[in-house]
């Protein structure tokens, strides 16, 4: 008989997973995710054959066609969300962590190994310091306020792309191409981070979280 609860009154326990809903989109941005490690290993192999003077060239096409595959994606899961209609909570904390981590990763790949690239230094300082402190700030936002608002800017839409055609710039050593980028993803970058530490802050503001408790009355 329908409407029966097996076990006398004791409620049924309702998954946490059952409350996620995995789209295609979503799909999407967990494949760029996992082809990190991917790009990563070839990477590092490639940097390896650099350092042992038997440069493989073979390995060096094949991690710029992985970041390739892994940037594009980033175009491809947001213009499914939006045109079959898709946008989800999971997607919305997948997508921007995906490019975090992408960005992350070669920048880590191409400052620490053999991978005979000249990326400025203010460019990986800004770079590195918005990923950091934005992935600080949504933990330390979370923590105090219990959510995070905070409206993606047209600045941050485009330091992301920006950021990562520098780097893909720099795999390709096209450096008099790369300059001009790294200054516009730069200056974009560097712009969001601002405002969204000040979003963060009005937040924090408002819940009150910000001041100090008051002593006792007299």
């Amino acid at each position: 008989m329908s409407g029966l609860v097996l076990g006398g009154c004791k409620p049924q326990r309702t998954s946490v997973w059952n409350k996620i809903t995995v789209t295609t989109a979503s799909l999407i941005t967990i494949g760029r995710i996992l082809l990190i490690p991917v790009f990563v290993t070839v990477a590092i192999y490639y940097a390896h054959s650099v350092r042992e003077h038997a440069t493989d060239d073979r390995l060096r096409i094949a991690a710029i066609v992985i970041f390739t595959i892994a940037s594009l994606s980033d175009a491809v899961d947001g213009w499914v969300a939006r045109r079959f209609n898709q946008q989800s909570r999971l997607g919305a904390i997948l997508d921007p962590l995906a490019d975090k981590l992408l960005i992350l990763a070669v920048l880590g790949v191409l400052c620490f190994s053999d991978w005979p690239v000249h990326l400025p230094l203010w460019f990986v300082v800004i770079a590195v310091s918005r990923e950091v402190l934005s992935i600080a700030g949504a933990f330390l936002v979370d923590h105090l306020v219990g959510t995070v608002k905070i409206e993606p800017h047209f600045t941050g839409k485009l330091s992301t792309p920006l950021q990562l055609l520098t780097l893909g710039l720099a795999m390709l050593e096209a450096e008099r191409l790369m300059l001009p980028v790294a200054i516009l993803a730069s200056i974009f970058a560097f712009t969001s981070g601002m405002i969204y530490i000040h979003e963060a802050w009005k937040q924090i503001q408002a819940s009150g979280q910000h001041q100090p408790p008051s002593g006792p009355r007299a």
